[in-house]
């Protein structure tokens, strides 16, 4: 029956992402955004906290990225006060350095006092594989070997200036993902409560709100495209409702134009925390000079500060934050608005499933031939009509009965 909502048992399987986790395991499985590559401009070695692990980012002297565990096994001391060399990091303390594999591959005094033992060889740290595409660094935690990582259209597409917005959330990813697939907010969230927190300071409203009248869901081949149809809106015409909004399975999001596009990157930091990346572009104009690649860092709720509403990112991110740390999905009520939320936990546990069977998840590729020169994602204003002429060949529509609601 409508309104049933998941049992404690299921949040904890859907959100939790350490190692071992269901999720986790899921998770792994893809490349996953892990910093911009102009951070390590200013220092080339950082740590970072990704999928519940703690891990030290660097570039060495051959301009190479690595990705190892956060300590040093000889005596622990944090690697991310390493010192590059040209080809890994070496130790602060005593000079053992660790290659892009975790590998240890020297051990000075070791190495002259009894270079016969070789105890280098038997010394490894966490070490996974990270690659640089479109200004942002890629790594990928799961077992190998690994995918191709995805040559997405907006990271390889000539002639786009390229921005990232970066934003730390003190919240679960899985309720930021759950708003990629929930059309209806736009109209409230965005609408209602964006116009009502302007005209509290004594501005005019922003947007036009229009009635939702339909939405409906389609998966593709890389995730699911969201579609919706407002009041007055004609269907045939209307390319929010004939070609849709993309979520890039599992934390993507697709939005705009072929002219101002963007991505919306979502990484799970913890179980409470997520980077949610804004990776926008920009076409330029034939004989326009490129722009260098830029960097921005809004840590909007430091100190638990107040945000304002006034803008659609904080919205969201007001959204997202007011649910806790994990939303308390066991005291929610699902309803038919929720179509495409229950949709994409579906799919979730289907792909986490095929990952315990030793098998890919949804939209991993490893032909290469797909992967070139760049992969089209279909969006709406991006005038792929052959996605449109193909959609009922091609993707499975998902408009659950009252039962499937029942059965979360």
């Amino acid at each position: 029956m409508l309104g049933m909502a998941t049992t404690q048992a299921q949040n904890e399987q859907l959100t939790q992402i350490g190692p071992g986790t269901f999720m986790g395991n899921l998770l792994r499985r893809y490349w996953q955004p892990v910093a911009v590559a102009l951070e390590l401009d200013e220092n080339p070695v950082k740590a970072i906290r990704v999928l519940g692990e703690d891990l030290t980012l660097y570039r060495d002297h051959s301009g190479n990225y690595g990705l190892i565990g956060q300590r040093c096994v000889h005596r622990g001391v944090s690697m991310d006060r390493g010192i590059p060399e040209v080809c890994g990091l070496r130790c602060p303390y005593h000079g053992w350095v660790y290659d892009a594999t975790g590998q240890c591959t020297e051990q000075p005094f070791e190495d002259t006092v009894n270079p016969e033992a070789r105890y280098k060889d038997r010394i490894k740290i966490k070490g996974y594989p990270i690659q640089e595409l479109g200004g942002m660094l890629w790594a990928y935690l799961g077992q190998l070997p690994a995918p191709l990582l995805p040559r997405w259209d907006l990271l390889v597409e000539p002639d786009l200036d390229r921005a990232a917005e970066i934003y730390p959330l003190p919240c679960n990813w899985l309720q930021c993902m759950d708003n990629s697939v929930d059309p209806v907010h736009f109209e409230w969230l965005h609408g209602y409560f964006g116009n009502y927190e302007l005209a509290k300071d004594g501005q005019p409203p922003a947007m036009s709100v229009a009635k939702h009248v339909k939405i409906a869901f389609d998966v593709f081949r890389f995730g699911i495209m969201k579609r919706r149809l407002l009041a007055e809106e004609d269907p045939a015409t209307s390319d929010d409702w004939t070609t849709g909004h993309p979520l890039i399975f599992p934390l993507m999001l697709a939005q705009g134009s072929k002219g101002a596009a963007s991505f919306q990157f979502r990484l799970p930091v913890d179980d409470t925390h997520t980077i949610q990346t804004f990776y926008r572009t920009k076409k330029r104009a034939p004989g326009d000079v490129p722009k260098p690649f830029t960097m921005t860092y809004h840590d909007l709720f430091e100190n638990e500060k107040y945000v304002p509403g006034d803008k659609i990112p904080n919205q969201d991110f007001i959204a997202w934050v007011s649910q806790g740390p994990i939303s308390d999905r066991v005291n929610e009520h699902l309803t038919q608005i929720d179509t495409g939320v229950i949709l994409y936990h579906k799919l979730l546990i289907e792909s986490a499933r095929k990952v315990e069977e030793g098998l890919d998840p949804m939209g991993i590729i490893r032909n290469a031939d797909e992967n070139e020169p760049w992969v089209v994602i279909p969006r709406e204003n991006h005038a792929l009509s052959a996605f449109r002429i193909n959609r009922e060949a091609e993707a499975r529509s998902f408009d659950p009965p009252e039962g499937e609601l029942a059965a979360r």
